[in-house]
């Protein structure tokens, strides 16, 4: 994995990043979790290539700046400890994880699907369709006392009828951090396909795909990672591409031969598209390598750090509630303010300058049930975050609760 950095971030180096990220100048933004602020260099790099396709026209353009583009799947592969053939550049987390769902093939009336009680909705969706057309299932894990997914739970449900084990490593609608790996080794011990979302935790956790003993993992660029909306990360273990055929290929990621057979790309670039922005590419391939030179241990200990101090001050207002579960904890705060919608709380800090998130049932529709929820308020921090801004949420929640 990527060697840590000589020093954890300071202040000093939070407020040098701070200037060099424009939204950072004019916004107190808490919803890093939904799309984090991207630097001028990311910017940057998406203007320059912009300008390679008008100067030179689009193909052109991308000839020329293939090498850069391609950085992208080499630095994402150093982000997860993967080999660039195992890495798939995508539009975002749900086109590279319904690509790789909808790649395993036939499925069988009795075929069973278990997941997480916080499965992402998106998912869910995908998978439902697919099983009620089969005669297939889609059953929750259990969850232990801390509110996490238990592998314990897990083992108890085997049998030869699963076809998938689906994770959803950070869920949206709180702070709580699956046990990843400890399901991977449930997953591996029975040689039942594994999915990651790790939609949340790509540029906020440090990553081992061999470690988590995952099959697939998907990802996305926007958050965390601070790259451009509409770029993604598809991560497929080498032995396991044999057992996937994409649904959908075109002529790049399965070029017809000279007998007019298509020839399926060794790599996961099966699951990519000729059809891509190439300037996103470049953008996204500028955040992976901000991400590496800061260090991703760096970025997690500093996002947890200013999780539990909001978490704490949070639960010092009156009238707020702190929803989170877990043992170990993401940069992802939950709660509700007593009296007050989650949405009309979002529309009103908005007005004041802070943006937040709210979250409906169809987020994370199994947990939302299982705690009684429909709406919950989010505050997602990033590594940027300082305690000034923190104090501009609290003062705006402070008058709301009053």
């Amino acid at each position: 994995m990527p060697a840590r950095t000589a020093a954890p971030l300071t202040a000093a180096a939070i407020d040098a990043l701070r200037a060099l990220t424009p939204g950072a100048q004019g916004t107190t933004h808490f919803n890093h979790g939904g799309a984090s602020l991207p630097s001028a260099a990311t910017l940057e790099a998406i203007y320059s290539h912009l300008q390679r396709e008008a100067m030179l026209g689009p193909m052109e353009a991308g000839v020329a700046a293939r090498q850069q583009t391609e950085r992208a799947r080499t630095l994402a592969a150093q982000l997860l400890n993967a080999q660039p053939a195992e890495i798939a550049l995508t539009t975002g987390n749900s086109p590279g994880w319904g690509a790789a769902f909808a790649a395993l093939g036939a499925w069988q009336p009795g075929d069973r699907i278990l997941v997480g009680r916080h499965e992402w909705g998106g998912n869910l969706a995908t998978m439902r369709l697919t099983a009620q057309r089969a005669g297939a299932s889609i059953e929750a894990i259990a969850s232990d006392s801390s509110g996490a997914v238990d592998p314990e739970a897990l083992e108890a449900m085997l049998d030869d009828r699963v076809r998938l084990i689906a994770l959803t490593w950070l869920p949206a609608n709180g702070g709580l951090i699956n046990p990843a790996a400890a399901i991977g080794k449930v997953a591996r011990r029975h040689g039942i396909p594994y999915f990651i979302d790790a939609a949340q935790a790509v540029g906020q956790l440090p990553i081992d795909v061999a470690q988590l003993g995952c099959d697939v993992l998907s990802g996305a660029g926007r958050k965390a990672l601070r790259g451009p909306r509409g770029t993604g990360l598809l991560y497929v273990r080498q032995d396991f591409l044999p057992r996937l055929t994409p649904a959908f290929v075109d002529t790049y990621s399965a070029p017809l031969d000279a007998h007019g057979e298509p020839v399926l790309r060794a790599g996961a670039a099966r699951f990519e598209s000729a059809e891509a922005s190439m300037a996103l590419r470049c953008g996204l391939a500028n955040a992976l390598q901000e991400a590496l030179e800061i260090g991703l241990e760096n970025i997690r200990a500093r996002i947890d750090a200013t999780a539990q101090a909001l978490r704490a001050q949070l639960a010092a207002i009156p009238g707020v509630t702190v929803l989170d579960q877990g043992h170990e904890r993401s940069g992802l705060v939950a709660f509700n303010l007593a009296g007050q919608d989650p949405v009309s709380v979002q529309r009103s800090l908005a007005a004041q300058g802070v943006v937040i998130g709210s979250n409906g049932a169809a987020y994370t529709p199994l947990d939302m049930r299982a705690g009684g929820l429909s709406q919950i308020a989010r505050a997602s921090v990033s590594y940027l975050t300082t305690e000034a801004e923190i104090g501009r949420l609290l003062e705006g929640l402070r008058a709301l609760a009053r």
